[in-house]
């Protein structure tokens, strides 16, 4: 099949499994597993941070670092659509007792600054949550965010004594679309989450890098959130095998992205909306979704068309190039 749902749905190769099972292990919980020790001190040099802290999933590790930033009562400003307010659950709310406050994006993704500043709670004022932390996302919905904005936006959060936090799910897609190194990217933050188990192909797994100060919070918040694994080097090893093999082939999905884009531009019943780094959006006619997904999966394509809106298509990889084309080739004979 080839499945461009996500970049989640990518399968370990034979060699990441072979790197799985030859992991020396030992108990995370108590500190001694060598592998998850030295994703962390690997990613978190990368990253040009203290330290780092292996999760089991992104969604994990950046509510732990929403936790290390706020207390109860305490809120964060976010984007509208950002995962960390839509996506994961409510779990800022509902388990760390934070308070999101949900800013409208930019077209081009950003959160403009005169929105954040309006939504900025006065200090002192017991009538209002605690506003302490900016958090934003890059890329965002495939979007690589401007590193003047983030600069700008950075800057005017610490103005205000916030604490800023990146969920940096796709941060390697943005370091290899922009060519900078990944540090760069991570140092206008003062947490960011990194995941390895969307376009690096790692089963599972994300790392959260920081100061030691907020990294020891974090730890404290992922034992309590469930997040304390035992022998999760056989996980990290993946990770580390991601990191080391997969993080500049990731300029071979953006490429795929945009002959998928060129391919289906002009195709009758679709329109292009926009292609950056991996994703390509699409907007289908309503009334052919149904057929459409039903016929493309007959040929081994797995797609998600949706009514009054926009389609995601997300190259990774375990998608060819002569999978793309296979993809162009079913969709416009199937919407003819």
């Amino acid at each position: 099949m080839i499945d461009l749902r996500s970049d989640t749905v990518t399968r370990p190769t034979a060699a990441m499994l072979q790197a799985m099972m030859a992991a020396p292990v030992g108990d995370d919980v108590m500190g001694d597993d060598p592998s998850v020790n030295r994703l962390q001190a690997a990613v978190a040099e990368r990253a040009g941070k203290e330290a780092g802290l292996f999760f089991p999933s992104g969604t994990q590790s950046n509510l732990a670092a929403l936790m290390a930033h706020c207390e109860r009562g305490d809120e964060y400003l976010v984007g509208q659509l950002a995962h960390t307010y839509r996506y994961e659950g409510g779990g800022a709310a509902v388990l760390g007792s934070i308070q999101p406050q949900p800013i409208e994006h930019a077209a081009d993704g950003t959160l403009p600054l005169e929105r954040l500043a309006e939504a900025v709670k006065p200090k002192g004022d017991p009538h209002y949550a605690r506003t302490r932390l900016l958090a934003l996302e890059n890329t965002f919905q495939g979007k690589l965010i401007p590193a003047t904005y983030i600069e700008a936006a950075s800057a005017w959060a610490r103005g205000l004594g916030l604490g800023v936090h990146l969920d940096g799910a796709r941060v390697f897609n943005a370091a290899v679309a922009s060519g900078r190194p990944l540090a760069e990217l991570c140092a206008p933050f003062d947490t960011v989450s990194l995941c390895f188990s969307k376009g690096l192909g790692a089963p599972v797994g994300s790392v959260l890098v920081g100061s030691r100060a907020l990294i020891e919070r974090a730890l404290r918040w992922r034992k309590m959130l469930g997040g304390g694994l035992r022998q999760s080097g056989v996980l990290a090893a993946a990770c580390l095998y991601a990191l080391e093999h997969n993080v500049e082939r990731l300029a071979q999905d953006h490429e795929h992205a945009r002959l998928l884009a060129e391919g289906l531009r002009g195709i009758a019943g679709l329109r292009v909306l926009s292609q950056d780094t991996n994703m390509v959006f699409v907007e289908f006619e309503p009334s052919r979704c149904d057929a459409l997904n039903a016929g493309v999966a007959a040929d081994g394509i797995l797609m998600r068309a949706v009514y009054g809106g926009s389609t995601r298509l997300v190259t990774h990889l375990d998608v060819s190039a002569d999978d793309v084309r296979r993809v162009v080739a079913s969709v416009a004979r199937h919407l003819a």
